[in-house]
């Protein structure tokens, strides 16, 4: 039987999560011999427990150098790809059995779709901020989107090459970029008829504080060459609003200007209260009002100082097509 899709895995660092992930796939419910998976590591070397699965999946590795970015892997994979389908996956996903069946079954199903991605599902005894993550990820569910994250990727190969491939000079923010190109081509379709869990979501706030200053750095250069729908430029503008209304409040409050600080402060609550209401409604009951604010008061100065750290990082990128 022929290989019609090809899994393809950037990876780097420790193998406790992507052997989960390869089990996730082991366990799908289309024969294996329809299928194939491509580790593009940049690891020196692969252990025993990784290798094992060479003889229970149509398995291979691909060395890349450790400087490359997980666009640069993910191009490798694809150029060694033998599928007419993609499945693009991160390292620390686990799959529902029905993920590829369902995958190829939309994709198959209509002309206008030209991506499709599957929901995220909360790990079992999933802290409150894993529940804020997935309830993010799920805001809009069995629709067209805007763009979809990099975790769980389905297309044809030959969408992806009239995309123009991942944006290799991009360190994060890969998946807005290259989302919005086959966009350009077609729906991105999310559906609940397929499921996986992230297994490497963040726990805590610390972890995902340092995360977002460096997904943060890529956010000016992903704007470089594409169309930015009006619905994302909050994302670029709020965080800085905010953080910045907060620190001038507070500069103003220590200057014993009680008036200005008082304005700043509601400047700073308006969309600061939007957010936080939005987000309690989308987690329900599972999360508490004082989490989700903890939440954005954490996550809205990150992703300011990571873009300002990544203003040098922008321009340098824009001699990159």
């Amino acid at each position: 039987m022929s290989i019609q899709t090809s899994f393809i895995i950037p990876h780097k660092g420790r193998e406790e999560m992507l052997i989960q992930t390869l089990e996730s796939i082991r366990k799908q419910s289309v024969p294996c011999t329809t299928y194939e998976v491509i580790i593009v590591s940049q690891n020196k070397a692969i252990s025993q427990s990784l290798s094992a699965f060479t003889e229970s999946l149509n398995f291979s590795v691909i060395y890349n150098d450790e400087s490359n970015t997980i666009s640069h892997s993910r191009n490798v994979g694809a150029a060694n790809a033998k599928g007419e389908f993609l499945a693009f996956l991160d390292a620390d996903v686990a799959l529902s059995e029905n993920w590829l069946a369902e995958m190829q079954e939309i994709l198959n199903a209509s002309s206008h779709i030209a991506l499709v991605s599957a929901m995220q599902i909360n790990s079992k005894d999933a802290p409150p901020l894993e529940k804020i993550r997935t309830a993010l990820s799920n805001a809009e569910l069995d629709t067209e989107v805007s763009f979809l994250p990099g975790r769980n990727l389905f297309l044809r190969k030959s969408t992806f090459n009239r995309a123009g491939k991942f944006p290799e000079h991009l360190l994060t923010c890969e998946d807005y970029y290259f989302t919005d190109k086959v966009n350009e081509i077609g729906d991105l379709h999310y559906t609940s008829k397929a499921q996986y869990v992230h297994i490497g979501e963040d726990k805590s706030f610390i972890p995902m504080w340092k995360k977002e200053i460096w997904r943060g750095q890529s956010n000016l250069a992903s704007l470089k060459g594409r169309h930015i729908p009006l619905r994302e430029w909050p994302s670029f503008i709020v965080p800085f609003a905010v953080t910045l209304s907060i620190v001038a409040a507070t500069v103003a409050l220590l200057l014993a200007h009680t008036a200005v600080a008082l304005a700043l402060f509601i400047l700073a609550a308006l969309p600061l209260s939007a957010y936080i209401l939005r987000l309690k409604k989308l987690t329900g009951h599972g999360v508490s009002v004082g989490y989700c604010a903890c939440f954005y008061l954490l996550y809205f100065p990150a992703r300011a100082i990571g873009t300002l750290l990544g203003v040098r990082g922008a321009v340098g990128s824009s001699t990159h097509s």
